[in-house]
């Protein structure tokens, strides 16, 4: 096992022009300890991948402006000691692209694919630390054993399996991981969700028990509002994993919402940091275990159109059955439940308005439905499970911007369903919520 390590995860806002690779750079000389990195694919290069399995007549000049992008951002790939690799890997896709002419469909080249940005991007990430008198190497997730939940496609890192299979030898000098891939249970390459290299860096400080995760952006920390809804807040000093999970599956793009799931058990702190800020100051965002403060409303998230699906579900014993086998249908489907409430004979789901006629049919099977109801948005506060603190605090918005209505109440957030013909001006008037706390 390696000692004092510190993960650092680069996604691809970092990864948008030559220069931030001197950033990251004199971060990771300014470390101590061991650092171990994960990165994305270079900015914009996987929607091109994207692009191209989908649409071929994307894929004529694909590898030609992916080896010029990767070039402008390491000028000497090419005559480096990983030239042969970037060569094999250019050649890859070229290959893939051939398959794929053949048998559109075929998932297990659509994934090696899309695989080919993160292990560009590992490939000059790497050379050009080296310029730096960094002792850099590439690492591919799946070859050194970093293995996925799923054949294909997957949710989550087998974190307990990976332990396990981990070629714990690939981490001397300073390994540049990729991320959002791994082995699959078929022992085949598989991706995680889209925005899942986060997660990969989560679990990659679990299996190598770091003491922190960084998670490196093109934004200070995390902050009270999304700034879509067009107000400004300031960054939450710290969020419990479950309160950032919260707000990053309902309206924080920053964090992906499984980032959270391997740390929370064993407490390994994430920090949220700008790459474009001093390093030598405070993260301006600190996610760690649960620390619940009533009266706090921390942030607010937003989830825009969504339906509520109400069903009747019998005694508790039954419900709990029953509701058990819906999830784990919705699951199957891909249908995210944005929020569950039980009642003692009835359960209410909440789901996008565009799954929810799919989300019918599969809740039907198991549970007669009663009633469907769409709304504007579900709204969050989260850092507090008060429902009167919440009410009095919105009493007045209830009366001006949204009709808003009690759904749900975690140990970490209060819901509401609301109506509106204007979010934005709902979530401005919502936000001295959270600017009151600011102030304080």
């Amino acid at each position: 096992m390696i000692d004092d390590v510190t993960v650092h995860k680069f996604g691809g806002s970092c990864l948008r022009d030559s220069s931030d690779l001197n950033l990251i750079s004199s971060i990771i000389e300014a470390q101590k300890g061991n650092s171990v990195i994960v990165v994305s694919a270079l900015w914009g290069a996987t929607d091109r991948l994207i692009r191209a399995a989908n649409e071929p007549r994307y894929a004529t000049k694909l590898i030609s402006d992916l080896k010029k992008q990767h070039i402008r951002f390491s000028n000497d790939i090419e005559d480096s000691i990983f030239s042969t690799k970037f060569l094999n890997v250019l050649q890859g896709i070229d290959k893939s692209l051939l398959k794929l002419s053949k048998a559109p469909e075929s998932i297990v080249d659509i994934n090696t694919l899309l695989a080919a940005g993160e292990r560009l991007s590992a490939l000059v990430v790497a050379n050009e630390l080296r310029k730096h008198g960094l002792e850099a190497h590439p690492v591919g997730s799946e070859d050194i054993g970093i293995c996925l939940n799923g054949i294909n496609s997957a949710s989550s890192v087998d974190i307990e399996k990976s332990v396990k299979t981990l070629d714990y030898s690939a981490f001397t000098g300073i390994p540049v991981v990729t991320g959002w891939f791994g082995e699959g249970l078929d022992g085949r390459l598989a991706l995680l969700s889209r925005g899942g290299s986060d997660h990969s860096a989560a679990a990659i400080a679990r299996i190598l028990d770091a003491k922190k995760l960084i998670l490196w952006k093109d934004v200070d920390g995390i902050l009270s509002i999304n700034p879509r809804w067009g107000v400004a807040t300031n960054s939450i000093p710290y969020l419990g994993y479950d309160e950032a999970r919260e707000l990053s599956r309902l309206d924080a793009p920053v964090i992906h919402h499984t980032t959270m799931i391997p740390l929370k058990e064993v407490g390994i702190p994430i920090e949220i940091r700008n790459l474009n800020s001093p390093i030598n100051t405070n993260a301006p965002t600190i996610i760690g275990p649960n620390i619940i403060q009533s009266g706090e409303i921390k942030a607010i998230g937003c989830m825009r159109s969504i339906s509520c699906i109400t069903a009747q579900s019998g005694d508790i014993e039954d419900q709990s059955k029953k509701l058990g086998q819906v999830l784990i249908e919705l699951d199957n489907k891909n249908i995210t439940c944005w929020s569950i409430k039980s009642n003692p004979s009835s359960v209410d789901i909440v789901v996008s308005q565009q799954q929810s006629t799919l989300a019918r049919k599969i809740i039907s099977k198991s549970l007669p439905i009663s009633n469907t109801t769409n709304h504007s948005c579900l709204i969050s506060f989260i850092g507090t499970d008060d429902k009167n603190l919440v009410n009095k605090k919105i009493d007045y918005v209830t009366q001006s911007s949204a009709e808003m209505s009690y759904l749900n109440c975690t140990e970490l957030s209060v819901q509401y369903l609301a109506n509106t013909v204007d979010i934005k001006k709902l979530m401005k008037d919502l936000s001295q919520v959270v600017i009151d706390n600011e102030l304080v």
